[in-house]
């Protein structure tokens, strides 16, 4: 449904995205995460038609965007990062004129209108002013204009911006079930909205992309040695050592401390599975275990690996 190859856009000797190449399914939910500063909405600026690319090409629903544009724009909708609002019409007025200039024909608008309000969660502010609405609405207010015309592309750049927990919940519900129905890449710096969200993430940094995979493939890809937490009642005893003189143990690390109860992270070599080894030693002495699960790296973890200045590099999926 959406194909990017070799995209790059200059401003002058800047380079914003360089050799930027990925894919979108029918249907799929992609998430472009990255650093303020790394090309993101940029990247979403060029799919939109909003700026040309300076080299690459891009097709969009089945059209390219250079040599098809308006067809392409038919087909797609742009919530940006700040939503392009009148401040002097109503949210229903806004709306009706969007409706009109996105194609919606004269016996639907009414309808459509009146739809995208109740997915927005806009319908009680439809004869408020734009220009007198909070942040969050006008968030909202942009999402309904984006999927107004039932577009196949909806590309949404940070969609849950100066919303309130509740309006985040909300507005993640109403993204995941456009999946299907609708292509959508929700470009994002907020790393719980990827992994409550999307089905595979593209990872951009310094407007290259570093990794592409689903956020549970490249948690995996990066968990390197087996990490447990451990608790125990001790008796006040100290299992640090006890941890360690099991075999394939190669760290372990007081975590926490509630009374008699210590929690241990216990670092095992890369493929050993240490558990039933830990789960001995602590009942031959005479421990309480209370809790034995695995550490799994965070979707945060990778994220800081790929974008900082001393990142490994990870092989793209």
């Amino acid at each position: 449904m959406i194909e990017v190859k070799h995209l790059t856009k200059r401003y002058g000797r800047v380079t914003a995205v360089d050799d930027v190449s990925f894919r979108v399914e029918k249907g799929e939910i992609l998430g472009f995460l990255g650093p303020n500063g790394a090309g993101k909405t940029t990247t979403m600026r060029v799919l939109t038609g909003y700026m040309p690319p300076t080299e690459g090409s891009a097709v969009v629903a089945g059209f390219d965007i250079l040599e098809q544009p308006l067809e392409a724009k038919r087909r797609t909708g742009y919530l940006p990062e700040t939503p392009p609002l009148y401040p002097e019409l109503t949210v229903r007025e806004y709306l009706t004129f969007c409706a009109r200039i996105t194609g919606v024909p004269r016996r639907e608008r009414e309808a459509r209108v009146k739809a995208s309000m109740e997915k927005a969660r806009v319908a009680d502010m439809a004869n408020r002013h734009c220009g007198k609405l909070s942040k969050g609405y006008k968030q909202r207010v942009g999402l309904a204009q984006a999927i107004l015309h039932n577009p196949d592309v909806l590309i949404l750049d940070e969609p849950t911006a100066g919303l309130d927990p509740k309006q985040i919940i909300e507005t993640r519900e109403l993204i995941k079930g456009l999946a299907g129905d609708h292509t959508v890449i929700l470009s994002t710096h907020i790393l719980p909205e990827v992994s409550q969200t999307c089905q595979r993430v593209v990872i951009i940094n310094k407007g290259r992309v570093v990794a592409i995979d689903t956020p549970d493939a490249l948690t995996a890809r990066m968990q390197g040695h087996q990490s447990m937490y451990v608790q125990v009642d001790a008796g006040g005893a100290d299992a640090t050592a006890t941890f360690c003189a099991l075999p394939g143990v190669v760290q372990v690390q007081r975590a926490d401390v509630r009374g008699a109860l210590v929690g241990y992270e216990v670092e095992g070599e890369p493929g050993r599975d240490v558990r039933r080894d830990i789960a001995h030693a602590v009942v031959t002495r005479g421990w309480g275990l209370l809790e034995l699960r695995p550490m799994r790296v965070s979707l945060e973890d990778v994220f800081l690996s790929l974008t900082t200045e001393d990142a490994q590099e990870v092989r793209r999926g």
